[in-house]
C-alpha cells in the first residue's frame, strides 16, 4: 500500500473519537469529556491530521498495469453517509466521524449520471457509459444511442467496444463479480451488447429475432479466454426450463432453447471450475490458471443481512474480491476487474434502508480487502456508483442517535413531532412502498424502526422506490488517480481509465 494512503487509513482511527452510538436514549447534560465526546482540541487535531496527510500525498504519474472498478449500484451520497454512520455504530464507534475505506481514497470527482435520453438513468445506460465511453439510451447495453431499445433490427453495427474487450485484446486477464445476477445490467455491460437489458435469457427475447441473449453472449464472448473469473448470481438464465436447480428443488432453469450454457462453458473450458456453493468456493485454488465460473443463486445473491442463512452458503463480496485479485494477479500483462455491490440498489428499490446499508458496509469491506492486496504503484482503484436513489437523511437527530432511529428527538430526549403530531425517522425516501395511500402515516415511535425488515416511510406511494438523478461520487487511488477531479461526465471515466492503462 502506498504511504500517503496508508497514512490516511491509520489516521482514521484517530479521527473516529470514542463516541458510542446512543440510539434514541435521552441524554443528560454533562461536560464533553465526561460524555466521551470530542473537544475543540480534538477537532483541531483532526483537521491538522487531514491537512498533513494531504500535504504528504504525491500523485503518481506512471501507467497502470491493473484496473479495479468498484461499482456500488445505487450508492448515492446519502447512502455513503448513512453507510459510514452505520458501519461505525455497528462496530460500537462514533458513526458520524467514522472513516470508511471509500473515504480514505485520496482523489475524488463528482460524476453526472444522466443517460442519452433520460434525466434520471437506469443501470444499463450508466454502466455502458462507464465501460464504453459513450452514453446510450436507458435500458440498452454497450450499444450506440443510434439503436432503439427493444428493437433488434436496429442493433446491427451499433456495438460499442468495452474497456474489458480492449483490455482482453491487449492480453490482460479479466474478472467480473456481482452480488446481482451476472447477466444483470451492470456486469453485463462489460461483455454483452444488447438493445434490451432484460434479454438475459433466450426466453425473454421477442419471437423470431436474431439477437443473442445476454447469458449466451457471456459463454460465447470472443474474450472468453481472458475471462479468468466470473462470480455472481443468475443460474436460471444459463440452464433449460426442465433442469432442476441444484440448490432449490422447486426452481428450474429459464431457457426455452434447450441449451445448457453451464455445460457449454465447461466444454469450452475443460480445465475450468464451475461452482455454486460456499464449500466449492472455499476449495478453489487461487494459484491455479483454471478459469472459474461461480453462480451462487438462481437469481440474485442474498442480501448481506441474509447471507448467513443461505441454504448452500455464499461467499462474501470481500472474499470474492480477494480470490479474484489473487487469481488475476498472476497475469504478466495485468488485469481489469469489475466488482459490483448490486444489491444496495435492490434494497433501496424495496424501501428497506437496513439491508441497503448492510450491503454498503459489505461493499466497503471488499474495497478494504482490495487495498490490502494491491500495489497502488501499478493498480488503479476506482470506486463509484452508477446512479443514486431518492434516499434522504433528514431532521435534526442528536449526534450518536441510531441511524435507523427517530430524527425528531432533542438532546434531552424530548420528542419533536411533525405537523401531524407524529415523529419521523432520520432515514426516508421521496417515493416508494413505505408511503401510505389515502390514509394517515404510521407513528414510527410505536414501531421497531431498527428491525431488518422495516420499510422507511416515503412521501409518494409507488410500488418500488426510484433512482435519483443527482451526481454521484467517484473516489480513486493509484497511478494518475489525480486525473479524477472536479465534475466529470460519466463516460469520461472510461476515457481517463483507458489512458491510464495505456490501451
Amino acid at each position: 500500500m502506498n504511504r500517503p494512503l496508508a497514512a490516511l487509513l491509520c489516521l482514521s482511527a484517530l479521527w473516529a473519537a470514542p463516541v458510542m452510538a446512543q440510539h434514541n436514549a435521552p441524554k443528560e447534560a454533562a461536560p464533553d469529556k465526561e460524555r466521551g465526546e470530542q473537544t475543540a482540541a480534538d477537532y483541531t487535531a483532526q483537521g491538522q491530521a487531514q491537512l498533513q496527510a494531504r500535504l504528504a500525498m504525491q500523485a503518481r504519474t506512471g501507467k497502470a498495469k491493473n484496473l479495479i472498478i468498484f461499482i456500488g449500484d445505487g450508492m448515492g451520497v446519502s447512502t455513503l453517509t448513512a453507510g459510514r454512520i452505520w458501519q461505525g455504530q455497528k462496530a460500537g464507534r462514533d458513526g458520524e466521524s467514522n472513516e470508511t475505506a471509500i473515504d480514505a481514497l485520496p482523489f475524488s470527482a463528482l460524476v453526472k449520471t444522466y443517460s442519452h435520453d433520460f434525466q434520471v438513468a437506469d443501470s444499463a445506460a450508466t454502466a455502458t457509459a462507464l465501460v464504453t465511453g459513450t452514453k446510450t439510451r436507458s435500458g440498452m447495453l454497450s450499444v450506440a444511442p443510434a439503436a432503439l431499445r427493444g428493437k433488434c433490427e436496429t442493433a446491427a453495427g451499433k456495438d460499442v467496444p468495452t474497456i474489458f474487450e480492449q483490455a482482453g485484446s491487449a492480453g490482460k486477464a479479466l474478472g467480473l463479480i456481482s452480488t446481482a445476477r451476472i447477466t444483470h445490467a451492470t456486469p453485463a455491460s462489460a461483455y454483452a451488447h444488447s438493445v434490451d437489458r432484460n434479454w438475459e435469457s433466450n426466453s425473454e427475447l421477442p419471437e423470431g429475432v436474431s439477437c443473442r441473449d445476454i447469458a449466451r453472449q457471456l459463454v460465447e464472448w470472443p474474450q472468453a479466454s481472458q475471462l479468468k473469473l466470473v462470480l455472481g448470481g443468475g443460474r436460471t438464465a444459463f440452464t433449460p426450463k426442465d433442469q432442476t436447480d441444484p440448490e432449490y428443488a422447486d426452481k428450474k432453469g429459464n431457457r426455452t432453447d434447450g441449451r445448457d450454457l453451464i455445460a457449454e462453458w465447461k466444454k469450452r473450458h475443460p480445465k475450468g471450475q464451475y461452482i455454486w456453493n460456499a464449500a466449492q468456493f472455499g476449495a478453489i485454488d487461487a494459484g491455479s490458471d483454471a478459469p472459474v465460473l461461480g453462480l451462487f443463486e438462481p437469481s440474485h445473491m442474498q442480501f448481506e443481512a441474509d447471507r448467513a442463512g443461505d441454504k448452500a452458503g455464499e461467499p462474501s463480496l470481500a472474499d470474492m474480491t480477494a480470490l479474484a485479485i489473487d487469481k488475476l494477479a498472476k497475469s504478466e500483462q495485468g488485469y481489469v476487474l469489475m466488482v459490483e455491490g448490486g444489491r444496495i440498489d435492490h434494497a433501496h428499490h424495496g424501501g428497506n434502508a437496513h439491508r441497503a446499508l448492510d450491503d454498503t458496509v459489505a461493499f466497503d469491506a471488499a474495497i478494504a480487502k482490495a487495498l490490502e492486496k494491491v500495489n497502488l504503484d501499478e493498480t488503479l482503484v476506482l470506486v463509484t456508483a452508477d446512479h443514486s436513489h431518492v434516499f434522504t437523511i433528514a431532521g435534526y437527530p442528536p449526534r450518536g442517535t441510531s441511524i435507523f432511529g427517530l430524527a425528531s428527538v432533542t438532546e434531552d430526549g424530548e420528542a419533536v413531532n411533525a405537523k401531524d403530531g407524529k415523529p419521523y425517522t432520520t432515514l426516508g425516501y421521496a417515493n416508494g412502498p413505505g408511503a401510505k395511500v389515502n390514509e394517515p402515516r404510521n407513528d414510527p415511535s410505536q414501531e421497531d424502526t431498527e428491525a431488518l425488515n422495516y420499510l422507511q416511510q416515503a412521501t409518494v406511494p409507488t410500488s418500488g422506490e426510484t433512482h435519483g438523478g443527482e451526481d454521484v461520487v467517484l473516489k480513486a487511488a493509484g497511478p494518475q488517480a489525480h486525473l479524477f477531479h472536479g465534475t466529470i461526465e460519466q463516460h469520461s471515466i472510461y476515457h481517463i481509465a483507458k489512458h491510464i492503462l495505456g490501451l
